[in-house]
């Protein structure tokens, strides 16, 4: 896990943290998530994939639960071409949400920001669509291993891109869209035989 050295994350001292012990000896403290952390600002709202990030319990499993729930819904009322532009604007808003909550929690991807996944599950549906409950399902299982076990080229980006500022919230939402690409090969071999 990677964070910013202490003191550089703003407002990280008047707020109840944990402190967690770094690989070189330092120690940082991260803020929890709370829903009151969350809707102090606006970026941070999004980057907890409203709400969802705040599970206690596999916050990404959580998140993309969400986005799967989203996309149904959202589908309703969109013609499957305006996904490319919400995956898109998605994206672009991750970057920003990704590293404002990140440089306010003192870590670079607390496991409670879960818009990567949701978008780069989005994606995942997008391509898979039209398809049943257990398409989906199966995609969301598949997705899931993808991103917990983060096989490579995902764990080396997941290590190396992750940073301060935009370029390192580029690599929080980066390695859940290889996770995707994993999940869509995957099924474009089955549909193949």
């Amino acid at each position: 896990m990677s964070a910013y050295p202490p003191g550089a994350a703003p407002g990280a001292a008047a707020n109840p943290a944990d402190p967690i012990t770094l690989d070189a000896g330092q120690t940082v403290r991260v803020i929890r998530p709370t829903a009151r952390f969350m809707f102090g600002h606006p970026a941070r709202l999004i980057a907890y994939g409203f709400g969802s990030g705040l599970s206690p319990v596999g916050p990404g499993t959580v998140g993309t639960l969400y986005g799967w729930l989203s996309f149904v819904v959202i589908s309703l009322w969109i013609e499957p071409t305006t996904w490319f532009w919400i995956i898109g604007g998605g994206f672009l808003v991750g970057l920003w949400a990704c590293a404002r909550t990140a440089r306010d929690m003192g870590v670079f991807d607390h496991g409670s920001m879960v818009w990567d996944e949701i978008v780069a599950f989005w994606i995942v549906l997008l391509f898979v669509m039209p398809t049943g409950f257990w398409g989906q399902f199966a995609a969301f299982l598949w997705f899931r291993l993808f991103d917990i076990a983060k096989p490579a080229p995902i764990r080396y980006y997941d290590r190396t891109l992750k940073g301060p500022g935009l370029l390192g919230s580029f690599g929080v939402m980066f390695d859940d869209v290889f996770a995707a690409f994993y999940t869509l090969l995957v099924f474009a071999l089955w549909r193949s035989f």
